[in-house]
């Protein structure tokens, strides 16, 4: 019967720690994070067979890229950051399609070369920023989830409450940090936005909430409710759209650029008290 106690025990235990493994403390409790909210600049089209992963801005371009197998993609098209609110063309300039086999994730410019991660397929794509056409292939271990660039490295996530940086170049790991929130860790970190004041925003998976990340630290500084999202897509689509995913900064201003997975809108938007 002690044997068996003790077995009961260690399962129990190290369920446990799996189950609160997400909620782990990783540091004193500080400062509670500020609370934003959206405010609706424009609402512009968006494919709405886009199960979209990766949202980037980049040199007149938005950048877009797709997730499933046999039917991820890369797309570029105009943008006119110029006006408020921005104008996008309704075309792709270019559009590049992922081999059957590969569940495209998320995307981001470093230099000439943009880097698409693969869900768990064990590897990221260096692609030519003109033409999107594929140029290598680097091993990473572990699922690709999401990723921006900063000025000198970039960031990825794979759904857990750990940031890894790694070379723009090479995509080799140069180190992890652990993001919390009351002192608490933050699992579930999604789609990714390298911010110009240097922070970093994150989706939160199967959530309507966006965090702006100090990457020094792990810190979550702000929360966004993006909830208000939902009410502005039209009511004959609330069945078919998925969760909130995809975030671009607009260089140069305060404004972003946030959809979802099979949303048939594209909202410019700022983030308020």
């Amino acid at each position: 019967m002690r044997r068996l106690f003790l077995s009961a025990t260690l399962v129990l235990t190290a369920w446990a720690a799996v189950a609160g493994c997400a909620d782990r403390q990783v540091a004193e409790p500080g400062e509670p994070p500020e609370q934003l909210r959206v405010e609706v600049v424009a609402t512009h089209p968006h494919h709405p067979g886009a199960f979209t992963q990766g949202l980037e801005v980049d040199g007149g371009e938005l950048l877009e890229g797709t997730g499933l197998e046999g039917r991820s993609w890369l797309s570029a098209r105009p943008l006119d950051t110029s006006t408020v609110p921005a104008v996008i063309a309704p075309d792709d300039r270019t559009r590049v399609d992922l081999d059957d086999d590969l569940f495209g994730e998320g995307i981001t410019v470093a230099g000439d070369t943009v880097w698409q991660l693969t869900w768990k397929d064990g590897v990221a794509l260096a692609r030519d920023r003109d033409t999107l056409g594929e140029r290598r292939r680097v091993d990473i271990d572990g699922e690709g989830w999401g990723l921006c660039a900063r000025s000198d490295d970039l960031v990825m996530s794979d759904g857990s409450s750990e940031l890894t940086f790694r070379d723009p170049v090479t995509f080799a790991e140069r180190g992890q940090v652990t993001v919390h929130r009351d002192g608490r860790a933050v699992s579930q970190l999604n789609e990714l936005e390298c911010a110009e004041d240097g922070t970093v925003y994150a989706n939160v998976w199967k959530t309507d909430e966006i965090l702006r990340i100090d990457p020094a630290t792990g810190r979550v500084e702000a929360q966004i409710d993006a909830s208000a999202l939902r009410d502005e897509l039209p009511a004959e689509d609330a069945g078919a759209v998925d969760v909130l995913n995809g975030i671009a900064q607009i260089p140069g201003t305060d404004r972003f650029l946030v959809t979802g997975k099979y949303w048939p809108a594209l909202f410019e938007v700022r983030f308020v008290p």
